[in-house]
């Protein structure tokens, strides 16, 4: 079953914002539990899930702290396969998870080896130029 959350980041860049519902896959490797979003190739872990959620959010947050800074956040999500659509409206729309299946062997490796529950979540990706 999906459930939709919100996840609680720190980011906080200008006023407007994109919000996307992303899947993340849990599953547990060498003792942990990892969060991975294959939409943005980020992951977080911990011994718990909570743990693992957390570590996420600190993730997802310094990764838009870095691309917002460096303005590199539309350039980084069309190299990870997503659609920048910039004229008129602002839109970023994530790759399928087919796509993702064919091009990102972690996922692939995670898709074939593990078992995994998958959420799909609320993420607000700050508004690039």
């Amino acid at each position: 079953m999906s459930v939709n959350k919100t996840l609680s980041g720190k980011w906080v860049y200008g006023k407007n914002k994109i919000e996307c519902n992303l899947p993340l896959i849990i599953f547990e490797e060498d003792n942990n539990v990892i969060t991975f979003c294959p939409a943005l190739d980020l992951s977080g872990y911990g011994a718990t899930e909570a743990e693992a959620k957390h570590s996420f959010e600190e993730t997802l947050s310094e990764y838009f702290r870095y691309t917002v800074n460096k303005k590199t956040l539309a350039e980084d999500l069309e190299k990870l396969g997503w659609k920048i659509r910039k004229k008129l409206r602002k839109e970023a729309v994530p790759p399928s998870m087919d796509d993702l299946l064919k091009n990102n062997e972690d996922f692939k490796r995670i898709f074939n080896t593990h078992d995994f529950r998958k959420r799909n979540t609320t993420i607000n990706i700050p508004e690039f130029a």
